[in-house]
């Protein structure tokens, strides 16, 4: 593993049934980073995050060559356990999902499917979690309430406390803003700022401000490709690939 890596990818080709959706993707996220996955819908990008934990599992019919190497294992190894990998590798998903439970269960139920019972270890960890997501004081006092009855940017900051609950080592985000409001967007933002310090975040974005903004290093996938690699200020403004100046400046896409 070069430098930094926490996890890499090596000659990954992914098929949905016999269609291409990822071909010969080489690509290393380092730890404590921000990464930005960007390029117009369908490229491969979402696809590629899924792989990271294996959620592509639960689609029937798909296919993976190639290897994921996570700390040093590939994580498609007859042997991994894929409810582990999902344990470590947490994920945020673009609409926010949260269960209709309290708030407080919300972020207790993957502890405690994993045999965490004691009460006071439970509502340290929520209130930890809650800290974190920079959500703890708007509902401290309402723990026992329904998650649903938060606002739309809570229940997203609520869903990424639920994946922070499990100590993972990295946090995908698939689209976690878009369906969002601006001030429920800069606030997500904000928070990713804040976790990259304890986590490697990895996201995939339609906002290319968004990438420019919240990562260090940024991909351009188009057709199932990696197109270019890179940090993502050269990404912005200096990129070796015509193709992913023309997708930045809008010429297509």
């Amino acid at each position: 593993m070069e430098g930094n890596s926490i996890i890499e990818t090596k000659n990954v080709n992914f098929y949905y049934g016999a269609s291409r959706a990822l071909t010969d993707i080489n690509i290393s996220f380092e730890k404590n980073q921000v990464t930005a996955l960007i390029g117009p819908s369908g490229c491969g990008k979402s696809t590629l995050l899924r792989l990271l934990n294996r959620m592509n599992d639960l689609i029937g019919g798909t296919r993976v060559e190639g290897e994921v190497i996570f700390e040093g294992q590939n994580i498609y190894a007859p042997d991994v356990d894929p409810v582990d990998i999902r344990r470590r590798i947490g994920m945020v998903f673009q609409k926010p999902n949260p269960f209709p439970k309290s708030i407080f269960s919300n972020i207790a139920y993957a502890p405690r499917l994993a045999g965490m019972t004691a009460r006071n270890d439970l509502e340290f960890l929520v209130e930890e979690g809650l800290k974190q997501a920079v959500l703890w004081d708007e509902v401290k006092d309402i723990l026992d309430k329904s998650a649903m009855t938060l606002s739309g940017g809570q229940q997203q900051r609520l869903c990424i406390a639920r994946a922070l609950a499990m100590k993972p080592d990295i946090i995908l985000m698939d689209e976690p803003t878009s369906a969002l409001d601006p001030i429920s967007t800069a606030k997500i933002e904000e928070l990713i700022d804040e976790l990259k310090k304890t986590y490697t975040i990895i996201i995939v974005t339609h906002n290319m401000q968004q990438a420019a903004r919240v990562s260090s290093r940024t991909g351009f996938f188009y057709l199932g490709n990696l197109i270019e690699y890179n940090a993502t200020e050269k990404i912005f403004t200096n990129p070796d690939v015509k193709q992913t100046e023309d997708y930045i400046t809008g010429r297509f896409g």
